[in-house]
């Protein structure tokens, strides 16, 4: 069986407008994204676990710039990062996966180079960068991999 991990990074863009009924809307929707992390991570506390970390947990920046949100994928060392986008409310939608083998990364249907792209750092580390931030980059963004290691196969 295959284990999948995610990871979830939140894009805010800072922009002119102070509203506070969102700000307290995104507040109480990171409250419950972070419950929800630690009692999936408390219900699957089993051996070999590989997680995944994050830095920064939230990226805020200003319209036209560039973020940067970063993925360790742990133990997993021959696998690629996936990278989704999830609007509140909507489903998640593929933007790319990158491999430190490859030189550039493989799109989902609607995101392309230059305004998204990917690179690595090593093995495990991987980056995806969004340029020229426009308002409907702010979303959701989950980093993916999996651990071919735990598949098992059955001999007789």
């Amino acid at each position: 069986m295959e284990e999948t991990q995610l990871l979830l990074l939140r894009l805010v863009l800072n922009g002119s407008s102070s509203d506070f009924s969102r700000n307290q809307f995104l507040v109480q929707v990171d409250i419950m994204l972070v419950t929800l992390c630690a009692l999936i991570t408390a219900l699957t506390c089993v051996s070999g676990v590989t997680v995944l970390t994050q830095k920064p947990p939230v990226v805020s920046v200003r319209k036209g710039e560039t973020a940067t949100m970063d993925c360790n994928l742990g133990t997993v060392t021959n696998a690629p990062a996936y990278w989704y986008k999830q609007i509140p409310g909507g489903s998640p939608q593929y933007v790319l996966r990158m491999y430190h083998g490859w030189s550039s990364p493989d799109y989902g249907s609607g995101f392309s180079s230059p305004k998204f792209t990917s690179t690595h750092q090593s093995t495990t580390d991987y980056r995806l960068i969004i340029k020229s931030v426009e308002e409907g980059d702010s979303a959701v963004y989950y980093c993916q991999t999996w651990d071919s290691s735990a598949d098992s196969g059955v001999s007789q």
